[in-house]
């Protein structure tokens, strides 16, 4: 089903766009692929030609409503440059992986141009072995990782061979130039419409969950007042300040970073997982934990629990088809110290589902409004309090199961680097073809030895995978 495209942001989305104040909240999703050769360059300019006529957030930046009424919207950017957007350059150094991951980093470390729209796309030729790399680059406030797999296969084929019209002339430019621009007037009139037409459906939304709680109160009294304080005291931990994480080495916090990747055989994963009744995102976060443990032991700071940031899909039905972000931000502590791996799988299993049961998750578009109401200063201050005191990130995205082209170059990696958003590292999951790839994007100043940091984490996904 095809994507849809809102005017004004989500208040959730709109949050994460103006904590940015504080730079270290930034929110900026990278995706570095290597193929297998260069892809025809013709065909790869033609590609996102098509890509940026179908997709509008590609040819949109973000505008502020500077009356206050409502949320930034996105508008079609009357300069827009492909050019900018899409760059080439040639591999540092030997070319290896490591090289194209150096050069990545300060990409993702940049902050966008917020007059532009919020993507960049570098092609990186001359990598070992004749292959070139991709560096994707996105504001988080663009979506999702679930609604980016959506929005990128625009940019892939299913084989080398390159599609049926794939060179027909394109509209873009004329529809870009073609849109007329909107009056003051008229924003403001669209702004006051958005504005009612949220607080009508929260207030159609409060109306259905009052009415239910009418007739549940009719028939279950204690109950329905069971359920009522347990989801007040569910937002009441969603949104909870905290002061200091949880680990005692990873207390300093910046906007410099590093990136390595890792490749998990998805079987060898799924079946540690299997052994304890779990998924695969169970044995994942287990293995990831098991690192950690290790890490911090080597420092001499064995921990019993971090403080991890999860993301939780909540995308359903025709709403899940928006574009944006539909995911709960779960803080909660995880158990590191256990050593047994199949115990630890187990812990998290009953972890994440509490997680994904807690009665706040329908509401978080409501909690995001009322911080936003705050006042930009004030909701940073706020938001930084809960994210700054979380340890790591963990992300699990499914990618296709297939192997995908992109101008008649075959990817053959797809590594994921999630935004850690005041955290220490945020270690992304993205699963292709057959293979899990794991990226994992740490603060330079909270880990000055990510060497160290990588051993660990593989360690931790040997243990759990040598439990199957």
């Amino acid at each position: 089903m095809a994507v849809t495209y809102e005017e004004w942001m989500s208040d959730g989305d709109a949050l994460m766009w103006n904590i940015e104040r504080d730079p270290v909240l930034r929110s900026t999703v990278l995706s570095v692929w290597i193929l297998d050769q260069s892809p025809d360059l013709e065909r790869f300019e033609a590609t996102f030609d098509r890509a940026v006529e179908k997709i509008p957030r590609l040819r949109q930046r973000v505008v502020a409503d500077v009356l206050g009424v409502a949320t930034p919207r996105w508008e079609e950017d009357p300069l827009f440059d492909r050019a900018y957007h899409l760059r080439r350059m040639r591999a540092p150094g030997d070319g290896d992986l490591r090289d194209l991951l150096d050069l990545a980093a300060p990409i993702a470390s940049q902050a966008f141009d917020k007059d532009r729209p919020l993507w960049e796309f570098h092609l990186v030729e001359g990598l070992e072995g004749g292959r070139a790399g991709v560096i994707m680059k996105i504001h988080h406030a663009v979506s999702d990782g679930v609604g980016m797999v959506h929005m990128t296969n625009s940019l892939i084929e299913r084989s080398r061979d390159p599609e049926p019209g794939w060179d027909r002339p394109l509209t873009v430019a004329e529809s870009l130039d073609a849109s007329p621009r909107a009056t003051q007037m008229e924003h403001l009139a669209s702004a006051v419409q958005h504005r009612v037409k949220t607080a009508t459906q929260r207030g159609r939304k409060l109306s259905e969950a009052v009415g239910r709680g009418l007739l549940e109160t009719a028939m279950d009294p204690a109950g329905a007042a069971r359920k009522l304080a347990e989801t007040a005291s569910s937002v009441g931990r969603l949104v909870r300040p905290t002061t200091e994480p949880h680990s005692p080495i990873w207390t300093k916090r910046s906007f410099s970073i590093h990136l390595d990747a890792l490749l998990v055989s998805f079987d060898a994963l799924r079946a540690a997982a299997k052994t304890v009744d779990g998924t695969l995102n169970d044995a994942f976060v287990a293995a990831i934990a098991g690192g950690l443990r290790l890490y911090h032991e080597g420092h001499g700071h064995p921990v019993e629990a971090l403080r991890m940031n999860m993301p939780i899909n909540i995308r359903s039905g025709d709403e899940g088809n928006k574009a944006g972000n539909q995911f709960v931000p779960a803080r909660f502590d995880v158990p590191i110290g256990i050593e047994d791996p199949k115990e630890r799988m187990r812990a998290i299993r009953k972890l994440v589902q509490d997680q994904r049961s807690e009665p706040a998750l329908p509401f978080i578009d409501e909690v995001s409004g009322v911080i936003n109401r705050l006042g930009v200063v004030a909701a940073t201050l706020f938001v930084s309090g809960m994210m700054k005191s979380v340890d790591f990130v963990t992300s699990n995205v499914r990618g296709p199961h297939f192997p995908v082209y992109t101008s008649g170059a075959r990817i053959e990696q797809m590594f994921p680097f999630g935004p850690m958003a005041g955290a220490a590292i945020n270690v992304t999951l993205f699963s292709y073809d057959g293979q899990l790839q794991l990226g994992i994007n740490s603060d330079r100043h909270a880990v000055p030895d990510p060497d160290r940091l990588l051993e660990c984490i593989e360690a931790g996904l040997d243990e759990v995978t040598g439990a199957a």
